[in-house]
């Protein structure tokens, strides 16, 4: 029979990994509306979307100082092993990613309201749908996250590539038409930003997805990711 001590331990423990996991998942939660209210601005010109998404980011980087001090806790004072081993570094490289997911989030927000995309003639359906499929590969990185499934993250990983073709056919769109008019230069130099910072969320997703897997599996995910479109 295990001492009354050893068992207080064990439960600490047990509540400090869950702990972590709650905190992981509602970073994730919040990037993922940060995501969803920088699009909505920029596509539907909404003056409130623009604003939310970056009054969160401070809350976002809070939850990121509390998520590492309490992995450096974990890691000092627990010694977890194996698998718990992994889940523990990966949660605090996770949420480095979700933080800089939030950080892309606002810088799309604070452009969405530039005076040179509210008046922009320039069709948004392009970077509408690069956002939509972002939006979905980051659901189902969140997703993976709180499932801990790593069939999930694989085809997060996977459909990256989506995110970079669209990347780059819009990258080229963008620039032509900045080349048949001068006057295009300010709209699209805006929304070329905005579009490398997708291109970028998409990115940190397939980190956090990569992370879940190696967590789950002890495996790691080939080190060559399958690309989309390239600018050659």
């Amino acid at each position: 029979m295990m001492p009354q001590e050893s068992m207080h331990t064990v439960q600490s423990y047990e509540q400090e990994l869950e702990q972590l996991r709650s905190l992981i998942n509602k970073m994730g939660g919040m990037v993922e509306r940060q995501v969803a209210q920088a699009i909505t601005a920029v596509v539907e010109h909404d003056e409130v979307a623009a604003l939310d998404a970056p009054e969160m980011d401070p809350q976002v980087d809070e939850l990121e100082r509390q998520t590492e001090a309490l992995v450096i806790r974990l890691l000092a004072l627990r010694a977890p092993m194996a698998g718990d081993l992994r889940e523990v570094v990966a949660a605090l490289k996770m949420s480095g990613d979700l933080e800089r997911i939030g950080d892309c989030a606002a810088s799309i927000a604070r452009r969405a309201m530039r005076n040179e995309l509210l008046s922009c003639p320039i069709s948004l359906t392009g970077l509408h749908s690069m956002g939509r499929l972002v939006q979905e590969n980051l659901r189902r990185t969140i997703d993976a996250m709180d499932q801990r499934d790593p069939e999930l993250a694989r085809i997060v990983w996977q459909s990256d590539t989506a995110v970079d073709e669209l990347y780059v056919s819009l990258f080229r769109e963008l620039v032509t038409y900045m080349m048949e008019d001068p006057r295009n230069i300010g709209p699209c130099t805006h929304l070329l930003f905005i579009a490398k910072n997708l291109e970028r969320i998409g990115d940190h997703a397939t980190n956090i997805s990569e992370r879940v897997y190696y967590s789950v599996t002890g495996n790691i995910l080939p080190i060559i990711r399958p690309r989309g479109g390239t600018f050659d």
